[in-house]
């Protein structure tokens, strides 16, 4: 073998000893990596593959083990390692990622009609419950650990990492926001609640991240800030899952690593190609700064037109002649007043209940069943339903072409005029400002406003945790859009009965069902925001529950199952929350904090 190849190699075996067992002085392999020319890349694909390889001959005990005692030991043991390496894996490998860290639920991919493909779970998440589930069936946990380790063995095979310094920044951000957002909610850890010392080995990586890359700071003093502000992170993260303070942890070292981020980025001198779904300059994960909206159109907006066009769609919005009768706007059913919802239970001759139009463009998937794909598609099927404006595109055209004073805007706005795309892309572009990330929850969390009750924290905390709000309506929109990525909005099976009387009778609406006729999606319907969620009762696709008090009893006595009805494939745990009611009461003072002000 060549003398240069192995002298490189052992430089990369001496970088990971001084990262696994000398990290009290940061200096000992970055002084190496300076020394020797060995790049920071070539540092951490080493590390990483490192952990890879650790992860897999885990899984390959964990296969063969013989008791619960051994294989949890196993699990264990693997898991950590998954975690390690879920900052570089989840940036790197989006997809496989999100296979080996899927919940245990059938995954669904709908393409079109002639594409449907129905996978069957694998990964961490399939092997703790499984593991768990009595009578112990040791066969069946060694089938999906081969599969998840095999997964693994062909990651490995395949990986190289190339990563330039604004990836390495992207891939830091990414996890920090998957640590608030679904790490410390047990998004992932269903059973063993494990999340807090995950989220810590998650910490531990980005910095030894952050010191491979030491010498790209100018200002050595803001390495050791991040260096402290971790350390300092990973002890708040050494408590009991169900009793953890997630408001304050996000209030005081989420959002400071975001500054800190942010900071390191002008150290750096970096520039970004362009936005993800974060803005580049985001330093809340609650503040109307946020996102970029662009992210979850089709095309990115002229900023300079942006607010004229709003201005524009929000009238278009309020306007009857836009239906055939003239008797009916989008405002008729969506009314700013109740946080764009109508207040019924179902409108007349619609199939189901109105859903708020704010924080609607920050999602992927559009009406209840998610028959469209974005918000210009959606009023397609507003404006050709024969129930609402029953009316056509060519007539919406010729309609606005009649009015002298819109005919003039659309001229001014866009280079084609009037146009139904860009009719319905004024009215996209108001529905896409809604999104005011201004309510009480908001504004004390960012240090706007000290309003906040211990009442409403709780109820963070325990949306966030112990009830498992968040697992299905993950924050900051909380939606079923999934962070980091934001690139799936996903749909549930809660088992949502016709009315509250007693026997429960199923509800006969099968959401998503109706659109590829899949059966295994019967009954499945998008998650919504619960934001302004103090404004839109009644709540759920058909009315069903006219207050929050009923309908968190719902959720914490199982769903449909916990009412005795029959759903083979209930996303909803149909066990008991075992929430008392000082706690349900906590859960609902946090939601209405979360009403726009």
């Amino acid at each position: 073998m060549n003398i240069t190849i192995l002298k490189k190699a052992y430089i990369l075996m001496v970088c990971l000893f001084a990262l696994n067992y000398s990290c009290k002085n940061d200096k000992d392999y970055t002084a190496v990596i300076q020394n020797e020319k060995v790049t920071p890349l070539d540092f951490l694909a080493e590390s990483y593959k490192s952990n890879l390889n650790q992860c897999i001959d885990a899984l390959e005990a964990l296969e063969n083990a013989t008791s619960f005692e051994t294989a949890l030991s196993y699990y264990r043991e693997a898991r950590n390692h998954f975690k390690s390496i879920e900052p570089i894996l989840s940036f790197i490998d989006k997809n496989n990622y999100m296979s080996l860290n899927a919940p245990n639920i059938l995954k669904i991919e709908e393409e079109d009609a002639t594409d449907i493909k129905i996978k069957k779970p694998f990964g961490f998440q399939v092997i703790e419950e499984i593991l768990h589930e009595k009578p112990l069936d040791l066969a069946s946990v060694s089938n999906i650990t081969e599969k998840t380790k095999n997964r693994l063995k062909l990651i490995e095979q395949n990986t190289h990492i190339k990563l330039k310094d604004y990836h390495v920044i992207w891939l830091i951000r990414d996890q920090i926001a998957r640590t608030a957002l679904t790490g410390i909610t047990g998004f992932d850890s269903p059973v063993l609640e494990a999340s807090l010392t995950e989220a810590q080995l998650g910490y531990e990586t980005i910095k030894n991240i952050l010191n491979t890359y030491a010498e790209n700071f100018s200002d050595q003093t803001l390495l050791k800030k991040w260096n402290t502000e971790i350390k300092v992170s990973i002890k708040a993260l050494q408590g009991d899952f169900n009793s953890f303070d997630r408001y304050h942890f996000i209030k005081n070292h989420t959002h400071k690593q975001l500054a800190l981020l942010n900071e390191t980025v002008k150290d750096w001198n970096l520039e970004f190609p362009f936005e993800l779904a974060f803005n580049n300059t985001m330093t809340s994960l609650f503040s109307d700064d946020t996102f970029n909206i662009d992210f979850f159109a089709d095309y990115v907006e002229i900023d300079s037109l942006k607010q004229t066009k709003q201005q524009l769609g929000k009238t278009l919005f309020n306007d009857k002649k836009l239906s055939a009768n003239n008797t009916m706007s989008c405002a008729t059913c969506h009314k700013q007043e109740l946080a764009f919802t109508d207040g019924l239970k179902i409108f007349p001759k619609q199939k189901r209940n109105t859903p708020t139009l704010t924080y609607a463009a920050l999602q992927q998937s559009f009406f209840y069943d998610g028959r469209t794909g974005n918000l210009e598609g959606q009023i397609v099927d507003v404006v050709n339903n024969v129930n609402e404006f029953h009316s056509d595109l060519s007539n919406l055209q010729a309609v606005i072409k009649t009015d002298s004073t819109y005919f003039k805007s659309f001229n001014q706005l866009y280079p084609n005029g009037v146009t139904d795309a860009n009719i319905r892309n004024a009215i996209a572009i108001y529905v896409r400002s809604l999104n005011k990330f201004n309510s009480k929850f908001d504004n004390n969390i960012n240090n706007i406003e000290q309003t906040i009750t211990q009442s409403e924290i709780n109820g963070f905390n325990l949306f966030m945790g112990k009830a498992k709000c968040a697992t299905c309506h993950f924050a900051p929109v909380f939606n079923g859009t999934v962070p980091p990525n934001f690139t799936e909005t996903e749909f549930e099976l809660l088992g949502v009965p016709k009315s509250t009387s007693l026997p429960a009778i199923a509800d006969t609406d099968l959401g998503r069902y109706h659109i590829f006729k899949t059966e295994e999606r019967k009954h499945f319907f998008k998650t919504p925001t619960v934001r302004n969620i103090s404004k839109t009762a009644p709540y759920m696709h058909n009315g069903a529950y006219a207050d929050l008090e009923t309908l968190m009893d719902f959720y914490n006595n199982g769903g449909g199952i916990g009412l005795g009805l029959e759903f083979e494939y209930q996303t909803l745990p149909p066990d008991s929350l075992h929430l008392q009611p000082n706690e349900i009461k906590d859960i609902i003072a946090f939601m209405n904090s979360l009403e726009d002000k």
